[in-house]
């Protein structure tokens, strides 16, 4: 059986607007523990920002004794300054295979899902699409344990 994106992808997706603070995005980082959120304008996604993006930015001097206000001026960025621009999508019906080579092929780790008016309806990420390969895996080595046994 082959599977689309649309049954394994999150649909708890997490968005913040692109005129956002680095301050913002932050705390929904901190809240929500995801890796990925999907930056929005007008409700239609025109981008992608990391953890890693976050870590890249945010000075690591923040609240520590050698603080300065070039490190608190960090957190003032806005998210549209950070994010990644270049969106690569992908729609419902997908194959979690091809999903799969456009992660590799653009050296990305997650693809926002979006519906034909490019509403975020979901999320994939490589940790989904490992998830789902290991899983098939299994169904089939038990499927050929129980053919073989019969």
């Amino acid at each position: 059986m082959q599977i689309t994106i649309d049954q394994i992808m999150s649909t708890d997706v997490v968005t913040v607007s692109m005129d956002a603070t680095m301050q913002q995005a932050q705390e929904v980082f901190e809240q929500f523990r995801f890796h990925h959120v999907v930056v929005v304008e007008n409700h239609k996604a025109v981008g992608v920002l990391s953890d890693r993006d976050m870590l890249k930015t945010i000075s690591p001097f923040i609240g520590k004794l050698s603080e300065q206000r070039r490190d608190t001026n960090s957190l003032k960025k806005k998210v549209h300054q950070v994010m990644t621009r270049k969106l690569v999508s992908a729609k419902p019906d997908l194959l979690a295979a091809e999903a799969a080579l456009m992660l590799l092929e653009n050296n990305i780790s997650c693809l926002p899902v979006l519906d034909d008016a490019g509403i975020c309806n979901g999320i994939v990420t490589w940790r989904d699409l490992l998830r789902c390969a290991v899983d098939n895996s299994q169904t089939d080595s038990t499927d050929n344990r129980e053919s073989f046994a019969a």
